[in-house]
């Protein structure tokens, strides 16, 4: 036989025992990697019951079941502009915006879980400008207090750093705050309170700074906002006039606009009396800091941006079903950001829809691009106008609900219980049916009512939950399992009773033997 056999054939005896030295002649390398044992693949298992289709080998994986994947939306968006609406004649324009306004209606009447997203366009209807408009606060505040740039000056960190900039920033916050008291909340504070009080209000995430929302009972926020929920309805992103703020201690209180007069920030009552107690017991001094109003200025740490982030995230994960961005133009990067996010998480939605409702046309760029389900053009007063929801304090209206909206109207099927007296039951209460006592007065002789009356089957009713009304349900014989052991019969013959007299002991008959 030739060394350079088939790797299949036999091993020579010569190499039967693995301590062996291997043959000193030439062997094939084939042979030589064949020998070592290998790991190899095993078939996969046949389901039973399933047919495999031809153009897949017996060797081959079968194929995972397909998942069900959803259409996509159509991430179109519609345009509604009431205000040229209101004021155009056309019938055929009215016929095509009436569809689009019925659905911008049906959001807010139909709708359980509304994010809104209010800026200070909501705002002035009662009398508070605006930002960034041409008659907003940054232009009017450049001409009135000489500033060099724009107002935005007077809302930046910076405004403490010279006494000219704390003056006027001083003086803006008084007049401001002074405004805010004396405003009433608008149509539209209105209904999104009357939203929070039916419980469909999920959040209001609010950048102003008037408090006018925040005023209204449904809509109370909590200062300083908590990290960890229940949170409030409203969350103020910028804070509010209505506190002020001690830079070092963090002492709050409300705010008061006569202490804020000059250059000068006023004094913390509570960091003075921490102090006189430090100086009375011979404690070296911490400071006294300086009050100021409780908002948000550019460049600045945000003391409530763990609160913010975490309700955020909690929205977002909860997944409004309706997102509403009204009176602001989005140009503050982290509110941005915020709403895209809500967007684009609700219009992932089957039923979700957002919408965008200003006077100014939606912000444009690459990441608010697919955001919108609407865009309306609009007064925020005439929205709430149009809507129609009474008011929440409003007693006068009666109670009300607000009911989803179905489908199909399901077919309603009422059934009718007639329960007719059983005579059998009545006898045995001693009470007569009124049948029976027409028969009686109508014969003469009682010998036909006593054989109807053996005829009636008599049953016993017993005082339990468990009342049979009749022999007609019979009990069915339980059937014993067989495997099952009897229980333990009750013994015939009771146990002795233990009384106090004992008995002669084998000890007391031994001492009886003893003594005869």
């Amino acid at each position: 036989m030739s060394i350079y056999s088939s790797p299949l054939s036999s091993v020579p005896e010569a190499a039967s025992s693995p301590l062996t030295s291997v043959d000193s002649g030439p062997q094939s390398p084939t042979a030589c990697q064949l020998t070592i044992p290998m790991d190899y693949v095993s078939k996969p298992p046949v389901i039973p019951g399933k047919r495999r289709p031809q153009s897949e080998s017996k060797d081959q994986v079968p194929r995972g079941k397909r998942p069900k994947v959803a259409k996509p939306r159509n991430m179109k968006t519609e345009y509604l502009d009431l205000i040229s609406l209101n004021q155009s004649n056309d019938k055929l324009l009215h016929e095509m915006q009436d569809a689009k306004l019925k659905k911008l209606l049906e959001v807010f009447r139909t709708k359980r879980k509304i994010v809104v997203f209010a800026g200070a366009g909501i705002s002035v209807s009662a009398g508070i400008p605006d930002f960034r408009s041409s008659t907003g606060l940054f232009k009017t505040l450049r001409s009135d207090y000489k500033l060099k740039a724009s107002g935005k000056q007077l809302f930046d960190a910076d405004v403490y750093r010279s006494n000219d900039a704390t003056t006027s920033f001083h003086t803006m916050v008084r007049e401001l705050s002074q405004k805010t008291k004396n405003v009433e909340p608008t149509l539209f504070h209105d209904m999104l309170a009357t939203l929070a009080e039916e419980g469909r209000l999920l959040r209001l995430y609010t950048q102003n700074v008037d408090g006018i929302e925040t005023r209204l009972q449904p809509l109370a926020t909590n200062v300083p906002l908590n990290v960890k929920g229940p949170w409030p309805k409203a969350i103020q992103l910028h804070g509010g006039l209505g506190k002020m703020v001690c830079s070092k201690c963090g002492y709050l209180a409300d705010f008061e606009p006569s202490l804020f007069e000059g250059p000068t920030a006023p004094l913390c009552t509570a960091c003075e009396e921490s102090e006189g107690v430090r100086e009375a017991a011979g404690l070296r001094s911490h400071g006294v800091g300086r009050l100021r109003p409780r908002i948000l200025l550019y460049n600045e740490h945000n003391p409530d941006e763990d609160a913010i982030g975490a309700v955020s995230f909690a929205d977002i994960t909860k997944g409004p079903d309706a997102v509403i961005v009204v009176g602001t133009s989005l140009q503050v990067p982290g509110i941005r950001r915020l709403a895209r996010e809500m967007c684009l998480k609700t219009r992932a939605r089957k039923n979700g829809f957002t919408a965008w409702i200003n006077c100014d046309p939606e912000p444009t760029g690459a990441d608010v691009k697919d955001c919108w389900d609407m865009v309306v053009r609009a007064e925020c007063d005439d929205i709430a106008r149009i809507v129609g929801l009474p008011k929440w304090n409003d007693k006068e209206c009666g109670d009300y609900s607000v009911l989803e909206r179905t489908s199909s109207p399901a077919l309603s099927i009422t059934c009718h219980v007639v329960v007719k007296p059983k005579l059998n039951l009545l006898h045995n209460q001693g009470i007569t049916s009124l049948n029976e006592d027409s028969k009686r007065n109508a014969s003469a002789t009682g010998s036909n009512n006593q054989s109807k009356e053996q005829d009636l089957k008599q049953t016993k009713i017993p005082f339990s939950s468990s009342t049979v009304l009749s022999e007609d349900k019979k009990k069915k014989p339980t059937k014993k399992n067989p495997g099952r052991k009897p229980l333990p019969s009750k013994p015939k013959n009771s146990a002795p009773r233990i009384s106090n007299k004992f008995h002669t002991s084998k000890f007391s008959k031994a001492v009886g033997k003893c003594s005869k």
